[in-house]
């Protein structure tokens, strides 16, 4: 009963959630709610007996994912108004595409039945040796190596890709030539003076080049 009332209150708090991130006006604020979504679906992963998903989206999800997003947002100063210029052009086209989709879910919603051997799996008995963390990281490290390893890499190369397209050479701050200083004799820097007493060291004419 306890876990009915909190799995009740837990969905509802990630709906309402998931509803501000898109709704709210402050992009700081809809950053705060992803990070409310993210720990609310995480509780339920938990209450699901999937500690290692709920982990993971803890850990990758809102220590870095989400707190990306709002370094980026609050550093950026993004003129938002000015981004929001030109919405009421795109209208229509967001509009027909919220419908299509919309079509979409209906039509999954009501052509979507449970399988028929869906009950004999629930009765199905489970082990009690292996956790769930061991149990997935066989079958990544086993029979999905392949296909795990691939997507490492691709995501490595996107990775790449993105540093490449964003880097910029903009040559702003003053550089050493480390060789020619260490070619430059004493002569080149430097001029002996011969002060005379009481009169001190004259200082070189404007026009005249000093190295």
């Amino acid at each position: 009963m306890i876990a009915n009332i909190l799995f009740y209150i837990v969905s509802a708090i990630l709906l309402t959630s998931a509803v501000m991130v898109v709704s709210s006006r402050n992009p700081v604020h809809s950053v705060l709610f992803l990070i409310l979504a993210f720990i609310n679906a995480a509780v339920l992963f938990l209450m699901a007996g999937a500690e290692f998903l709920a982990m993971v989206l803890v850990i990758v999800y809102v220590g870095a994912v989400a707190v990306l997003f709002m370094f980026v947002v609050m550093m950026l100063d993004v003129d938002f108004v000015a981004l929001r210029e030109g919405v009421q052009r795109y209208a229509p086209i967001g509009a027909a595409v919220g419908l299509v989709l919309f079509a979409e879910l209906a039509f999954v919603a009501v052509s979507w039945t449970i399988s028929p051997g869906a009950n004999l799996l629930r009765l199905s008995p489970t082990p009690t040796d292996v956790t769930n963390t061991v149990a997935l990281g066989s079958l990544l490290y086993t029979k999905y190596i392949f296909l795990f390893q691939m997507a490492g890499a691709i995501l490595l190369v996107s990775m790449i890709g993105a540093i490449v397209l964003t880097l910029r050479d903009r040559n702003r701050g003053k550089r050493q030539n480390v060789d020619l200083q260490h070619a430059r004799m004493p002569a080149d820097t430097m001029r002996m003076v011969n002060a005379k007493l009481g009169e001190g060291a004259k200082m070189p004419a404007p026009t005249e080049e000093v190295l």
